[in-house]
């Protein structure tokens, strides 16, 4: 599958919001509101996930390559990954929330 195809608009499964796809060169694979995911991948892209359970937000990480990454949990087989924090773009993530959630733990 091309990343131009993976840059889709689709519902959020978690809170019900329409998200569009980046306007910035990049592919959303996460709710900009409450910045959950869905487990479809083994490896980026491949879409062969055999659990397809809602990645819950866990923590929010910085590397200088690639900028801010939120770190998912699977909530189904508990597999962890990073995706980057969508920036310049028509629906930015909500990082202030996750900051917030994360100070509540």
């Amino acid at each position: 599958m091309t990343r131009k195809r993976e840059n889709t608009s689709f519902q959020c499964e978690k809170c019900g919001a329409e998200v569009i796809r980046l306007t910035n060169g990049s592919y959303r694979n996460h709710c900009p509101y409450c910045l959950y995911s869905k487990h479809l991948d083994n490896t980026p892209g491949d879409r062969l996930s055999e659990y397809k359970g809602l990645m819950k937000p866990i923590a929010l990480d910085y590397s200088a390559k690639k900028g801010h990454q939120i770190l998912h949990q699977c909530v189904k087989c508990k597999k962890a990954q990073k995706n980057k924090v969508a920036t310049d773009t028509v629906q930015e993530d909500n990082i202030i929330q996750l900051m917030y959630q994360l100070q509540l733990k």
